[in-house]
């Protein structure tokens, strides 16, 4: 502290209130989490943290299975139900608690979705500065709670938010990190963490054994969300917070939306989807694909090719380095099937191919084929159901 002169940034910058100015010196009570919010704002280096290495470190105190929840224009995504859904069945096999760390203004109101879906203990960090995501904030004080709480597993959902808080939290740590898991399991003792690697050609396994919390990012869709059971018992931890949007590095001045959908919901929303690829010839085209999938009131996808050809926005893109999705139907009109649209795609409950050639990769995972022309083929298809449900009503 022979550097500090006082100013008080760090004070400002302690979401746990652990700092106070005496005497023109930072002093760190024991509230500290150690969380590293301090270091970031110091500008003469009179900070610093010294870690305990894990080779020192008991880790059998890190005990339960945490998932931190996204919560988008006021509602919690569906990827947070699905990680609870995993989280509780990591936890009954290693015997220990699901939990659920609520971030965010206002989400108290969450409580009860996630306790009556199983969640043991529910951790609230709630401010009115927390409505919209920031990176030092959400990170600083998730970094503070594991710190403190000790959790032995920690999965975010590999969105926008998740894929950028997850690695600033386990650099600050000094923790493993695997992203973008398409399957988590307990092998002995220790969470294995599977997702595509080379391209999407192979699945990596891969396990921390050292360090912890073992965190993750995991794909939505790919997991099925934790049932509603109505147990309402869950033990509720509020973990008060203070913070100072004044001294952020990097300032929101605008945000703004990426392209929506050309039709129907977004693809990882959307119940029934109608996707295109290469086959589909051109821009113009994929008015074939939007005539079925408004008849079943679904969203229009695509593969990578035909995004990359500009035919349709990325935020359509369904596949490994695009949108993974899980619809109850999913056509897939002009589409070859390589394996990074398979990743993205296979657990859909229905697979229906649509392409000229009866060779197709994407027919080996298809329900249902047909082999012809999408051009001829889709009209029909789509006047057949327009009439169908004319007749019903």
């Amino acid at each position: 502290m022979e550097k500090c002169t006082g100013c008080g940034l760090c004070e400002k910058a302690c979401p746990f209130g652990a700092i106070k100015i005496v005497d023109k010196i930072a002093v760190i009570g024991d509230e500290c989490t150690l969380c590293g919010a301090c270091i970031d704002q110091c500008n003469l280096d009179a900070i610093s943290i010294q870690r305990k290495k894990f080779i020192d470190v008991d880790l059998s105190q890190y005990q339960n299975v945490w998932i931190v929840v996204e919560i988008k224009d006021g509602k919690v995504r569906n990827v947070s139900f699905e990680l609870l859904g995993k989280a509780l069945e990591l936890a009954d096999e290693l015997k220990q608690d699901p939990c659920t760390l609520l971030i965010g203004s206002n989400v108290k109101r969450f409580i009860q979705d996630f306790s009556n879906r199983g969640a043991k203990k529910i951790y609230i960090a709630e401010h009115e500065a927390l409505k919209d995501y920031h990176t030092e904030t959400y990170s600083s004080i998730i970094t503070g709670i594991i710190s403190k709480y000790k959790p032995n597993i920690v999965l975010y959902p590999a969105t926008i938010s998740g894929r950028d808080l997850a690695p600033r939290v386990a650099a600050t740590l000094e923790l493993g990190l695997t992203a973008d898991c398409t399957s988590l399991s307990i092998q002995n003792g220790l969470l294995l963490q599977t997702r595509p690697a080379f391209g999407g050609n192979i699945m990596a396994d891969i396990i921390c054994p050292i360090t912890r919390p073992q965190m993750a990012t995991v794909r939505p869709n790919v997991m099925e969300m934790a049932s509603i059971k109505g147990n309402d018992n869950a033990e509720i931890i509020d973990i008060p917070v203070k913070v100072d949007l004044q001294n952020l590095k990097i300032k929101t001045k605008e945000i703004i939306n990426a392209p929506t959908s050309v039709c129907g919901p977004p693809v990882c929303e959307a119940d029934i989807i109608v996707s295109g690829g290469r086959g589909v010839g051109c821009k113009e085209n994929f008015k074939f694909l939007e005539d079925l999938a408004n008849v079943f009131k679904g969203a229009v996808g695509a593969s990578r090719a035909a995004v990359d050809l500009g035919w349709i926005p990325k935020s359509q893109q369904v596949g490994q380095s695009g949108t993974t999705v899980s619809p109850k139907i999913y056509i897939a009109c002009g589409i070859s099937g390589t394996i990074q649209h398979l990743v993205g795609m296979k657990s859909s409950d229905v697979i229906i191919a649509i392409n000229k050639d009866p060779n197709a990769p994407i027919f080996d995972v298809a329900n249902y084929g047909i082999v012809g022309d999408l051009k001829t083929v889709v009209p029909l298809l789509t006047e057949a159901l327009r009439k169908r449900l004319q007749n019903n009503n």
